[in-house]
């Protein structure tokens, strides 16, 4: 999962002393699993996910997380983080360069755990309305060129090459850019799951585009020069 690529960092990015931010952070899972890795953690999702955020909260004994309802595309949000983490929200943006907010959001030197849906995996991640096609997870459909895709996916792909530039462009220096492999959780028990986990999907990540579902970037915002 994206919190290994994480730990696998040369960088820091689990620290006591820092703030963390999960945007989009749905029921809270992953924030809470890793709240006491942090000093104060804040979870925010545009819907309401009270009750699951609570949950997730007793579940990992996180007496140092919150949540609340935020639209970073509509709402106003000036408070400021030294750690950010953003797993599979940036293709829901109806603009990309909402990103920049995460650069504003984010003090300077601090860190952005991101990842995005790899368009050379197999499979759709995310589906899409195709005519006549009752099943939306089509094979080979992401591989599509980006305006046939965009047109009928639920949510946007991206390429290394893409997001880094788009994270680039809004100021942000990328420290690591990797693919992180398919985690088979929608495969029943079973031989096949266990020789699949075991000779092809035997690491977190890999050097091979389409064995990967999901592209982690760690990115950091660069301290002012002088």
């Amino acid at each position: 999962m994206e919190e290994d690529s994480v730990n696998g960092s040369p960088a820091r990015f689990f620290d006591k002393d820092k703030d963390c931010i999960e945007i989009g952070c749905g029921g809270g899972a992953t924030i809470n699993r890793v709240a006491k890795k942090f000093r104060q953690c804040l979870g925010i999702d545009i819907f309401n996910y009270t009750e699951p955020f609570k949950e997730q909260q007793k579940k990992w004994d996180a007496h140092n997380s919150a949540f609340r309802v935020v639209n970073l595309e509509k709402d106003e949000f000036t408070e400021k983080f030294q750690r950010i983490i953003s797993f599979e929200v940036i293709e829901h943006f109806q603009n990309e360069d909402t990103v920049s907010k995460y650069f504003d959001i984010l003090e300077s030197g601090g860190l952005a755990a991101i990842s995005v849906p790899n368009k050379w995996w197999i499979f759709e991640t995310h589906g899409a309305h195709l005519p006549l096609l009752p099943w939306n997870r089509v094979p080979f459909f992401s591989w599509l060129p980006r305006p046939l895709h965009e047109r009928w996916a639920n949510a946007r792909i991206y390429t290394k090459s893409r997001i880094t530039r788009l994270l680039e462009k809004q100021g942000f220096e990328i420290i690591t850019c990797e693919y992180v492999t398919a985690p088979m959780d929608v495969l029943k028990e079973g031989k096949l799951k266990r020789w699949l986990l075991k000779n092809i999907f035997n690491s977190n990540s890999t050097k091979i585009p389409f064995l990967a579902t999901a592209i982690f970037v760690l990115a950091k915002k660069p301290s002012p020069k002088g």
